[in-house]
């Protein structure tokens, strides 16, 4: 089973920018898709940005434009670059494996199942 663990939030002025990354380890057997994700206390949890087994990358409205995922399968790890940040970037961050099967259906990669979640980085951004 896949494990994940977000590292790189924390502190930043407005238009500044932050990096976040995410390391996996464990089986990823039908694991094609690799998803940020965002989430404000007692707010929705938002779509931010998601990448597939063929490196293509899919953006949420929220992100298009600031903020590029990317991937170095050789480190296992996902990356988040995060620039000209606004006040209301201002979440914890989470990255996800997604599949083909599960309950947590997201439209990233062209839709996915994202079963398997990091314990999330926070993000905050001042104005």
């Amino acid at each position: 089973q896949v494990q994940l663990m977000e590292s790189g939030g924390g502190s930043v002025q407005s238009g500044g920018s932050l990096r976040l990354s995410c390391v996996g380890a464990g089986y990823t057997y039908n694991v094609y898709c690799l998803g940020w994700f965002r989430q404000a206390p007692g707010k929705k949890l938002e779509e931010v940005a998601g990448i597939d087994s063929e490196g293509i990358s899919t953006y949420a409205d929220i992100a298009k434009g600031r903020f590029i995922i990317s991937q170095d399968t050789a480190k296992n790890t996902l990356y988040l670059d995060m620039n000209n940040l606004k006040p209301e970037d201002t979440d914890v961050y989470y990255c996800a494996a997604g599949s083909s099967a599960g309950s947590a259906y997201y439209r990233l990669c062209g839709g996915a199942y994202f079963n398997t979640w990091g314990q999330g980085a926070q993000v905050t951004v001042a104005s």
